[in-house]
């Protein structure tokens, strides 16, 4: 399906779409100037080299060359908030023509500027948050991706009470600054409540504070949920090692992330939705307004199960659960 979808994407490319965008590309070079994007990522640059890559590789499909017709300049915020808001005012003040981002720094850039479009790549409550008014108009100046509406606490709950058949007790990890992350904490509590389960909040708003957290927890705890964000992502590898040591199994939302070490994610596919987020930045710098084009929602979420954490914490996974995997990690 996918391998169709993406040689559908090519024919239209060279059918006209992309004749539109490539004449779009080479009236910037014209004009004298190249388009100009800036990107705030939340995580670090190696960290979200698989998106980046998808996401550079799907402008290169619709016309746009770097250091041609496009620049990109990337800015890095590691997981400090901090960092999110100087680097999303260094970038206004470069005056670049479209900012990309994701996670918590998509507030930050909605706070230095009205004017600049700005797509994030993925936001659980976009309206509650104040970054939109509505899915189908945003209105203003941000647009983009969200997972607003999707139950996917309760999927992920009930993955782990698959692996784990006398599932009792769950921790949930999050950034307790970042207000997505409030978010998805609380209605994680609220679906494990309705499914039996007590909850332990484990609440980080640093990297020094991630360890005592893990430190508290009581024996009684058999499994851990992990809201991800910036700073999250950025110690995944430290996070991933103290859960495997308490042989606590984890879910968390990307694939990226089952890689380094968590048990399983559950979540839509980012490289799909980097994808996609060039193809917003394609339409904006073509002349479309944020405040017209939709917020999406993915259409499609991805399993996937590391065996290798599964062994490593003595846990043997069901067949069932295998067999509907979209990847195994061994």
């Amino acid at each position: 399906m996918l391998h169709r979808m993406r040689r559908r994407d090519f024919l239209t490319l060279l059918g006209g779409g992309g004749a539109a965008t490539i004449r779009a590309g080479i009236g910037w070079a014209q004009a004298g100037k190249l388009a100009t994007i800036g990107f705030l990522g939340t995580g670090s640059a190696a960290g979200w080299q698989p998106w980046t890559a998808m996401f550079e590789q799907r402008l290169h499909e619709l016309g746009w060359i770097e250091g041609r017709t496009v620049a990109i300049e990337y800015r890095w915020g590691e997981g400090n908030r901090e960092r999110f808001a100087d680097f999303a005012a260094d970038l206004v003040q470069r005056r670049v023509d479209v900012i990309v981002t994701g996670g918590s720094a998509v507030a930050s850039v909605k706070q230095v500027t009205a004017a600049i479009p700005v797509v994030f790549v993925l936001a659980t409550d976009p309206i509650g948050g104040g970054l939109i008014a509505s899915l189908s108009r945003p209105g203003g100046n941000v647009t983009g991706s969200s997972n607003q509406g999707v139950d996917l606490a309760g999927k992920r709950l009930e993955l782990l009470r698959e692996v784990v058949p006398s599932l009792r007790h769950v921790a949930i990890l999050g950034n307790a600054d970042y207000r997505d992350s409030v978010t998805e904490m609380g209605e994680v509590a609220s679906s494990a409540r309705s499914l039996g389960l007590e909850v332990t909040p484990l609440e980080i708003r640093q990297a020094r504070d991630i360890a005592p957290v893990f430190a508290k927890l009581g024996t009684q705890t058999q499994a851990l949920y992990i809201a991800v964000d910036g700073l999250v992502a950025s110690n995944r590898t430290r996070i991933f090692l103290l859960a495997a040591g308490a042989r606590l199994p984890s879910i968390v939302n990307t694939r990226e992330h089952a890689e380094a070490g968590a048990l399983m994610s559950y979540g839509p596919s980012f490289p799909a939705l980097f994808r996609r987020a060039a193809e917003y930045v394609d339409k904006i710098l073509r002349g479309s307004k944020p405040a017209e084009l939709p917020v999406e929602q993915p259409t499609k979420y991805d399993l996937i199960v590391n065996l290798v954490t599964a062994k490593a914490i003595g846990l043997e996974l069901p067949a069932t659960l295998l067999a509907r995997a979209d990847e195994v990690i061994e």
